[in-house]
């Protein structure tokens, strides 16, 4: 009987495939966007469904440092098996925004710790650490929002949004958009917010895209569940 095993290839022979796949044109699209790699994303995810979940190869390749590699690293690890001062090492680490996006999503919001890592994320004095807070708090508020104090949060985006720096400014709309969303008794309030403070009104927006200004965004997004219905 033939032996099925697939062997699993090394550290430096998945770096050599990511050399392989870099293209100058793709890098120089990422880095206007902070990213320092040059590899197609949908490549990058075709090795990760061969890889499979590979969590020693994982730790090997977040442990080069390289963008491309950490990003293939997050999407064949355990999330679940971090444990929280892992992650939030990992975070304080991730350099590039796109390594960022992905470990909260794809990492962070699947880890049993997602939880006390939201609370002292949200309160960090650095803001790329507190976006990433206020990004696991947007899930909270979507998914499972008992206990969280909605009125309290708004209170905070409401203070503190204009002026913050871009990316934790970017996670605080997003959270205020959330709240109108799916929360109609704060609709008004949040609508009015984002009014008031103008953050993102003249973000430029594709054709056929939604704007990410939140009185625009929330309007938009209620309006399509009240065609979809309960």
């Amino acid at each position: 009987m033939a032996d099925k095993t697939v062997a699993v290839p090394t550290v430096g022979e998945v770096m050599a495939e990511l050399a392989e796949l870099e293209d100058p044109k793709a890098r120089a699209v990422n880095e206007r966007h902070g990213d320092d790699h040059g590899v197609n994303l949908g490549k990058l995810r075709a090795i990760a469904k061969r890889l499979k979940t590979r969590p020693e190869l994982a730790g090997e390749l977040w442990a080069t440092g390289d963008t491309a590699a950490r990003l293939l690293a997050i999407l064949i690890c355990r999330p679940k098996a971090f444990e929280g001062d892992e992650l939030d090492a990992m975070l304080r680490e991730a350099r590039t925004p796109k390594v960022h996006d992905w470990l909260v999503n794809y990492v962070a919001k699947k880890n049993p710790h997602s939880e006390e890592l939201r609370v002292a994320w949200s309160a960090d004095p650095d803001p790329v650490v507190a976006s990433a807070g206020w990004a696991l708090t947007t899930e909270r508020v979507a998914r499972k929002p008992e206990g969280l104090d909605l009125p309290g949060l708004l209170d905070d985006i409401e203070a503190q949004m204009s002026d913050a720096p871009d990316r934790l400014q970017w996670a605080m709309n997003h959270c205020l958009a959330q709240i109108g969303i799916e929360h109609a008794e704060h609709r008004a309030r949040a609508l009015d917010i984002g009014e008031r403070l103008g953050v993102l009104k003249d973000y430029p927006t594709p054709p056929n895209c939604t704007s990410p200004f939140a009185p625009v965004w929330i309007t938009e997004m209620v309006r399509r569940q009240a065609e979809v219905g309960p």
